[in-house]
């Protein structure tokens, strides 16, 4: 594995830049602190764009992420807000450690991140699929 931690440049819409903020701020004080501290890192060094200059194959919320693992899996999630998080349907919350890694990455993008038992990975994002309706309501 690398000895260096990737932090690439990552871009958030500016219509979920703020709920995803709140998220993390509240998540801080709650259960889940370490997913939400790192959401919250996230959101911190964000480059944050109106909607319409957000790149299609940027990682946004409800959009549909193949990415390729440091142990060569192929995984196929979509990033939802925590209500709607299901694993078994590959929905995967924001709120957890691969969720706030993948938020605001771009196809070819690489990152460094650190897994509930404390170990770090590295995942580089494939493709990046939007949904067809309001990401907001995903």
């Amino acid at each position: 594995m690398r000895s260096h931690t990737l932090r690439p440049q990552i871009t958030i819409a500016h219509s979920e830049y703020a709920q995803l903020l709140a998220l993390a701020a509240a998540g801080s004080a709650a259960d889940t602190p370490s997913a939400a501290d790192a959401l919250l890192m996230e959101m911190e060094r964000a480059r944050v764009v109106p909607d319409a200059r957000l790149k299609p194959d940027v990682v946004r919320m409800g959009s549909r992420v193949q990415y390729r693992t440091d142990r060569d899996d192929l995984v196929d999630v979509t990033l939802v807000f925590p209500a709607h998080a299901d694993i078994s349907q590959g929905k995967v919350s924001v709120l957890t450690p691969i969720g706030a890694a993948l938020i605001g990455l771009r196809t070819g993008q690489s990152i460094t991140w650190q897994s509930r038992d404390g170990r770090k990975h590295v995942l580089t994002v494939l493709d990046v699929f939007q949904p067809s309706q309001d990401p907001v309501e995903a």
